[in-house]
């Protein structure tokens, strides 16, 4: 069996990616703060293999906890085992100086910390595992190229595709290493897009922009991501991705 952990798994891309590998050779772990009732009858339909956790990823005391859990439902000899870290936050948006703390924290916590931790423990509870063992982040081209409003999603995404490269130089020197990739799957129709396209243009200048890309039709949809994503992943040549990469060049 493949096992696959998915964070923010309940809307967007995660649900279209658990949608997307409910497959009876796989073992499917989902943590989100809220549990998708369309997921649920889905997974009951076809009788595969779903668990889902909730859990809000601000609370980063308990993940290290939380990747237990989602390793306690893996077999003791699983095909191959995938973490992706996919759940995020837009919010704070607007200039630096009006952006609430809280926001700031919770921005850094889900978009930074919690793939930070997950990925730590998974790499440490499955050392000895010889099997496939896979990290995607999921980035955005916003930890690559500034933009004004939205310092602390910025500042997040590019933080984790700098982790992600140091994580990798680590692996690589690991007999039975983790493949670890930093992914931006580029501009896609979820609901952070209507958060972003609801912004007042004080606080985010390029709104304008934004709005465009859905009324020219040029948002990828989540399902369409997802499917590139499981297609990424499960590529026979996987390892040789570069570990900061770009869906749209794949």
């Amino acid at each position: 069996m493949e096992v696959f952990f998915i964070t923010g798994a309940s809307r967007g891309i995660g649900l279209a990616l658990a949608k997307e590998l409910l497959h009876e050779n796989h073992i499917l772990v989902c943590t989100a703060r809220s549990k998708n009732h369309e997921l649920a009858a889905l997974v009951e339909e076809k009788g595969v293999h779903l668990a889902f956790i909730k859990y809000d990823l601000a609370e980063t005391a308990g993940l290290d906890s939380l990747m237990d859990n989602m390793i306690a439902h893996m077999p003791n000899y699983p095909e191959s085992v995938t973490l992706i870290n996919n759940a995020g936050v837009i919010d704070p948006i607007g200039n630096t100086e009006d952006n609430p703390v809280g926001e700031i924290e919770r921005n850094i916590a889900v978009n930074l910390t919690a793939p930070m931790i997950l990925t730590s423990a998974f790499i440490r509870r499955l050392k000895d595992k010889h099997v496939p063992k896979r990290v995607v982040n999921v980035s955005s081209g916003a930890g690559r190229h500034a933009y004004a409003g939205w310092s602390s999603y910025c500042a997040a995404k590019a933080g984790l595709d700098h982790y992600s490269r140091a994580v990798s130089l680590e692996q690589k020197r690991e007999p039975y290493g983790v493949k670890i990739v930093s992914v931006a799957p580029g501009i896609i129709d979820t609901d952070m897009q209507k958060r972003i396209r609801s912004t007042d243009r004080k606080n985010f200048e390029l709104v304008d922009q934004f709005k465009g890309y859905k009324e020219k039709g040029l948002l990828s949809s989540a399902e369409e991501t997802a499917k590139r994503l499981v297609q990424l992943v499960k590529h026979h040549d996987f390892s040789s991705v570069d570990v900061v990469t770009d869906l749209r060049n794949m």
